[in-house]
């Protein structure tokens, strides 16, 4: 399920995302736009620690620095959560 409030660039995220094997250049942010855009609510915790929430599900996550890209297990746990949700490219 594709949400119409995407753009492109989100759209081009979420397919990056499900690709295999993950982009080790796929930008943190790009990811944080895509969960905005699907409805997620963001609570940003302590440090680098921020958390996208859907009703009661929660992914929390660090966001990368001093680098911009994120991590492979990061982007893997991001997927597992689109899958929960039904969001696939």
């Amino acid at each position: 399920m594709v949400f119409c409030g995407m753009n492109k660039k989100q759209r081009e995220t979420l397919e990056a995302v499900f690709s295999v094997p993950v982009p080790k250049n796929l930008l943190w942010y790009d990811i944080e736009s895509l969960l905005k855009a699907i409805g997620c609510k963001v609570k940003n915790r302590g440090g680098s620690r921020v958390g996208f929430g859907i009703d009661n599900d929660m992914l929390y996550a660090h966001r990368p620095h001093p680098q911009k890209e994120a991590k492979v297990f990061a982007v893997n746990n991001v997927r597992a959560f689109l899958e929960r949700h039904g969001v696939t490219p």
